[in-house]
């Protein structure tokens, strides 16, 4: 019986595998996917750092948004995370009603965030001289920023696994049932695994799984987001993350640029009956043109470089569901998780491995080491420093990837990793290989041929990201043809 298992390896799992590995704790963390950060929403979101002004004050969300923001500086530093407090910008247009920007403002200062300001037109358009031509008024949140959300669930969970966490992948839960001293998971493929504690950070499935061991039922609903991707060419666009002041008309689409310079249109917010219901739509795609545009008027259509879609666990009283449950000992929730849970993940990762921790009566972990070094990337990098890289390995010489500038040395040492990547997707999200203007057209064939000749695999035993995904289903003319 290990001391605890995470069902969930997404931003709130690893985050919080993260701060338990600071104790002396036999930890497993598992997931029905094929990687971290692959069956839900943290692979799949806005890349926001909310300041905290939106939550209805005295909810967890307001809580755990703001403690959150004020990490992310300490935890971006010591994962080697990308990081830009580059702050956001609430943006009210001709018709809307002004006073919703000053409801923000004091909603946020109950909430402790700090520095907000109500910009008129022209300190408006001042810090922002792309903005449509009817914004008249904006709240500005200093505190806001931006980072990569599938980098981080990466870097907590590579932090995780150098201080002693195990992590399980491809095992999807079918049952949870209390037994003496902790807990019992029976797995669809009819595996069983049993620890003392268990951590629900299972997205949309954190409703089911709690409702398999409490009275006190939750009900998560999936809801997609929708979004554009527009080319690193216009990151100068805009400095800030551009929101848009709720209204009668919807909540609005944001515009922000990313860590990595390309910019993002959505989400929309449209409630769906299966959580793996990722389509993007006609109608969706077209309301995300609509209302971006007035924050970006003439946004140019032949450099969207893709679109996709995000499933956001909707908790159906609005509020995060924390903690251990009142009538399952040991069973310990992270439900409900929607936006801002980004932001909120270090704060949240902290106070559950601390309620565990407590619950175990577990040591301190003298041998921990808080720090995470980053893969190389090549594409930062001045010559001098390219030079030094490719003398130790010349497989960082080697471009594979020409959109993003990745080199095979990157690609190499993310599948060495652990957890590593072993999908297609897996490469893409630790190395940006594949997410360039061609969206993989050019350097897939050699990406497959690298994790062939790492993990010992044949071509077409290859997932884009693992199941059913195979990219290859044999040569051209069968076996002898391509003997």
């Amino acid at each position: 019986m290990r001391d605890v298992i995470i069902i969930g390896a997404g931003v709130i799992g690893c985050a919080t595998a993260r701060e338990l590995s600071r104790r002396k704790l036999d930890i497993l963390v598992v997931d029905q996917a094929s990687d971290v950060a692959d069956g839900g929403c943290s692979k799949a979101n806005t890349a926001i750092v909310h300041g905290g002004y939106d939550a209805k004050s005295g909810t967890l969300k307001a809580k755990y948004n703001v403690a959150g923001n004020a990490m992310f500086d300490a935890i971006s530093q010591e994962l080697e995370v990308p990081f830009e407090r580059n702050g956001s910008l609430v943006v009210a247009f001709e018709g809307d009603d002004l006073s919703g920007l000053e409801e923000l403002k004091a909603r946020g200062e109950t909430n402790g965030v700090p520095g907000l300001e109500i910009l008129n037109q022209a300190a408006l358009q001042a810090k922002e001289p792309n903005i449509g031509p009817t914004a008249v008024a904006a709240l500005w949140v200093p505190t806001g920023g931006i980072v990569c959300p599938y980098e981080l669930t990466v870097a907590y969970a590579e932090n995780a696994a150098a201080n002693g966490v195990q992590f399980q992948f491809d095992t999807a839960v079918d049952r949870l049932e209390a037994i003496p001293g902790g807990w019992r998971i029976t797995t669809t493929s009819g595996e069983t695994l049993e620890a003392k504690a268990i951590v629900n950070a299972a997205g949309c499935g954190s409703g089911r799984l709690n409702n398999m061991v409490s009275a006190h039922k939750l009900d998560i609903l999936p809801r997609r987001g929708e979004y554009y991707m527009v080319d690193k060419t216009y990151s100068g666009t805009f400095h800030s993350a551009m929101f848009q002041l709720p209204s009668d008309k919807g909540k609005g689409i944001l515009v922000a640029r990313t860590v990595d310079g390309t910019l993002l249109l959505g989400p929309t917010a449209e409630d769906v009956d299966d959580p793996t219901d990722t389509r993007t739509t006609a109608e969706g795609l077209a309301k995300v043109l609509q209302f971006a545009s007035r924050t970006w008027p003439n946004i140019p259509g032949r450099s969207f470089i893709t679109t996709f879609a995000g499933i956001r666990p909707r908790p159906s009283d609005g509020d995060f569901r924390l903690g251990e449950a009142p009538d399952a000992p040991g069973f310990f929730n992270a439900a409900g998780i929607e936006s801002p849970g980004l932001t909120a993940a270090p704060a949240i990762g902290v106070d559950l491995a601390g309620w565990v921790a407590d619950y175990l009566k577990a040591e301190d972990n003298p041998s921990f080491q808080p720090k995470r070094t980053a893969i190389p990337k090549f594409r930062e990098l001045s010559n001098e420093e390219r030079a030094v890289l490719i003398a130790q390995d010349p497989a960082f010489g080697r471009i594979v990837c020409r959109c993003e500038t990745v080199t095979e040395g990157e690609i190499r040492e993310a599948i060495r990793r652990t957890p590593g990547a072993r999908t297609l997707d897996g490469v893409k999200r630790r190395t940006r290989a594949g997410m360039g203007r061609c969206q993989a057209g050019f350097c897939s064939p050699r990406v497959v041929d690298i994790l062939c000749e790492e993990l010992g695999l044949q071509p077409t035993e290859i997932t884009k990201f693992g199941g059913n995904s195979v990219l290859l289903t044999g040569p051209i003319g069968g076996e002898e043809a391509a003997q």
